[in-house]
């Protein structure tokens, strides 16, 4: 059973940063990322990387703005948020599961944290 605790969720002005931290325990997956969902709509995916190395990938509304990233040490993968929007409010999850890293696909999900942007 893999669990999966997120935080650093905040509230920001439009054009602030914020980062999140996801701390892993237990069995492993592949890819672990980020997802987001926002009131009345459904989950999103935002960000993935494969914890052994290699590329990560992006949606395309967050791509040039977020960063994701490891400490394998640490057993934790962070979200760098840049450059925030209003339209990036949402309660953001971290998942783990095989890639590619999707909704259908992930396997264990974090609890979740509340990003909100003030315009």
């Amino acid at each position: 059973q893999v669990q999966l605790v997120e935080s650093g969720g905040g509230l920001v002005q439009a054009g602030g940063s914020l980062r999140l931290s996801c701390v892993a325990s237990g069995r492993t997956f592949s890819n672990y990322g980020w997802f987001r969902q926002a009131p009345g709509k459904e989950r999103e995916f935002v960000a993935a990387l494969n914890w052994s190395g290699g590329s990560a990938y992006y949606a395309d509304s967050v791509k040039g703005r977020f960063t994701i990233s490891r400490d394998n040490a640490k057993n934790t993968v962070y979200l760098q948020m840049n450059s925030l929007k209003p339209e990036d409010t949402a309660v953001y999850y971290c998942a783990t599961g095989p890639a590619p890293l999707t909704t259908a696909r992930a396997r264990s999900w974090g609890q979740g944290t509340q990003v909100t942007v003030s315009s």
